[in-house]
């Protein structure tokens, strides 16, 4: 018995430490989850109530624009700016308490038609004036007089909301529609205040939204001192774009939305479906919309992170952005600007001299006949500054594929070809140049009688007659004097098809928007079959006219137009650029049906038109070292005298060229719309060929030298930092 009792107290004791070890531990639990709960119960529970709200992306600068010697077109300008960001805890309260602040320290531009706004705050019509409304200030007189808001709605007001038969917001435009003009003359002092809260909730929830951008340094600063008392506010880079060379191809770059801007209303849900926010730039027209994809880069994304309440807590860095990839354009930058200088110079010259009253426009647009690279895009207008009277000069390079002009003999190449493709006229062929009649008509001549010639003599020296009787053999018809002329319909389409081989009336397969196809004359009289054979019944663009002047010069290929030669990749250096992401290759759009000797021949009558005494373009090509081919016209056309209201006759010039005759490098086209009365004349077409031409000689060999340059620079710097 004793030994039993021996041998069971070990065991009890060991029970009872195992039960006080339990003890504590399940004590020390309870301590610890009494300060969990106690002490920290609160942080923990915000913890737990925080919400990731969505996240919101930050503007970083778009791709630059280079011409294709690697020289700036299009930049970036860094601008400090105020954004505003509204979160579901902001009210109007707060809001209007941040504007309040805000306007005691920077300077936002307005304007109102509702009263005189005072003198020094008149600012020009540009898309950052916040342009306040009477609704904006009615708003704001409720936001500021809540009492007297509501003293403005009575009893039946509100048993009409109760009986359903008004809603809140037909309750809330009576309210406004009782505000008097009395009410709103007290807002005066208030206007930039209004201003500054408008563009403030302007923006949607979690998404920035500029107040104001190239602020002042001194704006900046104070601003950024005290962001802690404005919520919401932050100072960031806004970045615009900039132009070295001002105004320079502008039409024709495009157009960028505004912060306050933000997406075309008639693409938001697209722009939003592709991940943009409302108040985001985008390319809104030309260049800058059709590689906005290449060129918006990738934002900064940021997540802000708020509690139950809307606050923000904390906002978290996901992923960094990048700027946009960078456009190399085909344009030769210094032969642009060059160009454009020779346009202005004749436009205002030829202006002083008679005749001119209706000239108001030049275009001269170059192109590579074997690539389709557009060299230059030049497009000028003459108007009359309507504040000082003066004339000026704008750019309108867009004219080039968005306008169409009778263009004249230029198109008897493509005349003569579809002769000889039909077979109504053989190499053999002569006609004899003189005036012909048909019974009813006026007569029908060219500018001089030149006898028995065939068709490159026709080219040289510009015969109407040559082409009318090459139609004719066409449509089958025998030439009598003052006989009939039974051309059918089917000539027309017949002639147009052969026209659309070499680009003419149809679209050239740029990738801009806008293009004009050119409009067909719109009666089929039969005269004016021999009229579409020189140019004078459709209309064509400057861009249709020089491709038809290469597919010539390279031998039959229509060749696709490109503006834009290369995308690369973008660098963080300012000097430096980036590498090829992608190359555009030459693209044919199809082969002219005319054998490789009728070309040929049609290239010889070329030739002779710049290269022979007698020819059209003589006088201004002869002395020209780099063996030139060409061709002359002049169109009649109609203006409408803007004093009178006549109509009124005008021509058209026109002069189309390329380089060297042989091995073509440069094809050209110069279209002068209106450039004078037939009584008149003047040489600006083919003093702005040579010119133009003479200059793309001389800048070539300058430009490859600076890429050249370029390149062994950024070379050797890679190597000394290897």
């Amino acid at each position: 018995m004793k030994n039993k009792n021996k041998r069971k107290k070990p065991v009890s004791f060991r029970l009872n430490m195992l039960f006080l070890i339990v003890f504590a531990l399940f004590s020390v639990l309870v301590l610890r989850l009494g300060v969990v709960q106690i002490v920290y119960g609160e942080n923990y529970q915000r913890e737990v109530e925080k919400t990731e709200d969505i996240t919101v992306s930050t503007a970083v600068p778009r791709g630059k624009m280079y011409d294709r010697y690697n020289r700036i077109i299009v930049d970036n300008k860094p601008l400090n700016a105020i954004t505003y960001t509204r979160f579901e805890a902001s009210n109007d309260e707060e809001t209007l308490k941040t504007a309040k602040k805000l306007a005691r320290v920077i300077d936002v531009p307005y304007t109102t038609n509702v009263f005189d706004i005072p003198e020094n705050k008149k600012y020009e019509s540009t898309k950052d004036v916040v342009r306040l409304t009477e609704r904006d200030m009615k708003d704001y007189w409720i936001t500021i007089h809540p009492q007297k808001a509501k003293e403005k709605i009575n009893k039946i007001d509100l048993k009409r909301v109760e009986n359903g038969s008004m809603t809140d917001l037909e309750l809330y435009n009576l309210q406004l529609s009782r505000i008097t003009q009395q009410e709103l003359e007290s807002l005066k002092g208030d206007l930039e205040i209004i201003a500054i809260k408008r563009q403030m909730e302007a923006g949607y929830s979690q998404t920035p939204q500029i107040v104001k951008s190239d602020l002042t340094d001194k704006e900046y600063a104070i601003v950024s001192e005290n962001l802690g008392t404005l919520p919401g506010v932050d100072t960031v880079t806004y970045w615009e774009r900039y132009y070295p060379s001002q105004g320079t191809l502008l039409t024709l770059l495009g157009n960028v939305s505004s912060a306050n801007e933000g997406l075309p209303k008639d693409k938001v849900d697209y722009y939003l479906s592709q991940g943009y926010n409302r108040n985001d730039q985008v390319g809104t027209s030309y260049l800058e919309k059709q590689y906005e994809t290449e060129l918006k880069g990738k934002k900064e994304i940021v997540q802000y992170v708020t509690d139950e309440n809307g606050n923000l807590v904390n906002t978290l860095e996901l992923s960094k952005g990048e700027r946009g990839s960078d456009l190399v354009l085909t344009i030769d930058m210094e032969l642009q600007k060059a160009v454009e200088d020779q346009i202005t110079k004749q436009l205002l010259q030829k202006k002083q001299m008679n005749g001119t009253k209706f000239l108001d426009r030049a275009f001269v647009i170059m192109m590579n006949p074997r690539t389709g690279e557009l060299l230059t895009m030049a497009g000028k207008k003459y108007t009359i500054d309507k504040q000082t009277g003066q004339p000026k000069i704008e750019d309108f390079a867009l004219g080039n594929l968005s306008t169409s002009y009778t263009m004249g003999s230029v198109v008897k190449g493509a005349t003569v070809l579809a002769g000889l493709d039909s077979g109504a006229i053989t190499p053999n062929t002569i006609f004899v140049d003189e005036p012909i009649k048909f019974a009813g008509t006026k007569l029908k001549k060219s500018a001089e009688n030149m006898g028995p010639i065939n068709y490159s003599t026709a080219l040289k020296q510009s015969s109407n007659v040559f082409m009318f009787k090459t139609i004719m053999e066409m449509a089958g018809v025998k030439y009598q004097y003052n006989g009939s002329l039974p051309i059918k319909a089917n000539t027309f389409s017949k002639l147009r098809s052969y026209y659309s081989q070499f680009g003419l009336g149809i679209s050239t397969g740029i990738e801009l928007d806008n293009e004009s196809t050119g409009v067909q004359g719109g009666s089929e009289i039969p005269g004016t079959a021999l009229d579409l054979g020189i140019g004078q019944y459709d209309t064509y663009t400057p861009l249709q006219l020089v491709q038809y002047t290469s597919a010539i010069a390279n031998g039959g290929y229509r060749i696709k137009p490109q503006i834009v030669k290369e995308i690369r990749t973008p660098t963080i250096k300012e000097e430096e650029i980036g590498g090829v992401q992608y190359s555009f290759e030459p693209e044919v759009l199809n082969r002219i049906t005319m054998k490789e000797e009728y070309i040929k021949d049609v290239q010889s009558g070329f030739k002779r038109v710049t290269q022979e005494v007698g020819g059209t373009g003589y006088a201004f090509f002869s002395s020209a070292s780099y063996n030139p081919a060409g061709k002359s016209g002049t169109a009649q056309a109609y203006a409408k005298d803007s004093v009178s209201g006549k109509v009124v006759e005008v021509n058209n010039s026109t002069f189309i060229a390329y380089a060297p005759s042989e091995n073509p490098e440069v094809a050209m086209a110069v279209v002068v719309p209106s450039a004078f009365i037939p009584s008149a004349t003047n040489t600006i077409t083919k003093e702005l060929a040579r010119s133009a031409m003479d200059t793309y000689f001389n800048l070539k060999k300058k430009g490859e030298q600076e890429v050249e340059t370029q390149e062994g620079n950024q070379q050797a710097v890679i190597v000394n930092e290897n």
